[in-house]
């Protein structure tokens, strides 16, 4: 390779190029450390010494010294924050905002931060206000999200719904939870007798649930058609509260446990108890579930007598095993005989209910009485914890089904079926 004579002036000043260059950082690096206040690293010393009081005033002192260093309080109270320390979070952001110089940005994105702060201790007022003032910014769509969580922790209907409008008015959002919203207010409404509410409330509900999820969920669904239902029932319409519990049946089987007591009731009360009572044996046979098998269970007892609840409790155990009937069978079949004991005449009374009914069979015990204490007593206290619904988001347990979980307060996580049957499954 021949060699070149320029390479002799080209190689000199590149290094001297890189000498300057050099310097130039160095002197910049000494310039930035002597433009740092003290302070600033007295406040590092006291963090790195788990001295978070002493840190969090010194930071302070900084933040009055030199507007540069807004964003080492930023992640400083969100480090607080994370780690429980609610007061010492709110101690950074507070003064933060106290700052007269403070951009109107940063002012917005520390009052975000403090509100979140009080959100987290469960100072839902101050949080509340906090967040309505952010509104207007850039952190409006969180502060709503924020709101409506807040006021369904208050149980303040009207606001969480005012909150979830506000919010698709800023972005295309769903919210499924509002439908719950608006049947809570027509709950309310009902509670207080006002049945015109209670109609606008459902109307709303059907209206959210259509945008929310597009029919797809089962839940709003049924719920709207119970509470429609209750609401017929309270206005005497015997035939629109049938109407919407044959929806539930007919749509969403899996629910018929939910709205077959008040099923019975309707035909009860319109006359047609048997057929009543044949539509929900022939659901049971395409459907089963435990508390279906229950309210047809009871409501032959009281309609046609022990023997028949019997007879549809064998053939449905032989069917569909499970502790939970076998118990109800055995409560039957010892609360009738301790009933026959201390009232004879209602031995007699259940002789006549088989004799006006030729399709029942002699109201015989299918296992002798002692026989079926003893195993009542082994079996009830395995199925009392059998007989729950359980959220699947906490696992909370319950002996009533809810729509919104008590433990996590999610909506919609409890399926309509007992312990026994999730497991089963």
């Amino acid at each position: 390779m021949d060699f070149e004579p320029w390479w002799l002036i080209a190689v000199p000043l590149l290094f001297g190029l890189g000498w300057v260059a050099a310097r130039v950082d160095i002197r910049q690096m000494l310039s930035e450390h002597r433009s740092v206040p003290d302070s600033y690293f007295r406040g590092l010393n006291f963090l790195l010494n788990e001295q978070h009081d002493r840190a969090i005033d010194a930071f302070i002192e900084v933040a009055k010294l030199d507007p540069e260093t807004t964003e080492l309080h930023f992640a400083l109270g969100s480090l607080f924050r994370r780690r429980g320390e609610i007061e010492r979070a709110i101690r950074v952001h507070q003064n933060l905002l106290q700052r007269a110089d403070l951009p109107d940005n940063q002012r917005e994105q520390a009052l975000h931060e403090l509100a979140q702060d009080y959100l987290r201790a469960g100072m839902l007022d101050r949080a509340e206000a906090a967040f309505d003032q952010l509104k207007g910014t850039r952190f409006a769509p969180d502060a709503l999200r924020a709101l409506i969580r807040i006021h369904e922790t208050e149980r303040d209907w009207p606001h969480a719904i005012q909150a979830v409008q506000a919010l698709q008015g800023l972005i295309d959002e769903p919210v499924p939870q509002a439908v719950h919203f608006h049947c809570e207010e027509a709950a309310a409404a009902l509670a207080a007798g006002n049945t015109d509410a209670a109609h606008a409330a459902l109307d709303a509900a059907t209206h959210a649930s259509v945008q929310a999820q597009q029919g797809g969920g089962a839940a709003p669904h049924v719920r709207i058609a119970m509470m429609r239902a209750d609401l017929a029932r309270r206005e005497g319409d015997l035939r629109a509260q049938r109407l919407h519990l044959e929806s539930v049946l007919s749509a969403h089987p899996e629910y018929a446990g939910l709205v077959a007591e008040q099923f019975l009731a309707n035909h009860e009360a319109r006359g047609t108890a048997n057929e009543g009572l044949e539509k929900l044996e022939a659901h049971y046979a395409r459907h089963p579930s435990l508390d279906l098998f229950d309210a047809i269970f009871q409501a032959l007892r009281r309609q046609r007598g022990l023997a028949q609840a019997w007879n549809f409790a064998r053939g449905a155990l032989q069917r569909n095993p499970s502790l939970l009937g076998l118990d109800r069978l055995l409560e039957a079949q010892v609360a009738g005989e301790k009933a026959a004991q201390v009232e004879p005449g209602q031995q007699a009374a259940a002789n006549v209910v088989t004799l006006n009914n030729p399709q029942a069979d002699a109201a015989s015990p299918w296992t002798p009485a002692d026989d079926a204490v003893l195993m009542r007593s082994l079996i009830h206290k395995h199925t009392q914890r059998l007989d729950r619904y359980a959220c699947q988001a906490c696992g909370f347990k319950a002996k009533r089904f809810h729509w919104q979980c008590p433990g996590c307060n999610a909506w919609e996580t409890y399926a309509p079926k007992r312990l026994e049957e999730l497991n089963a499954t």
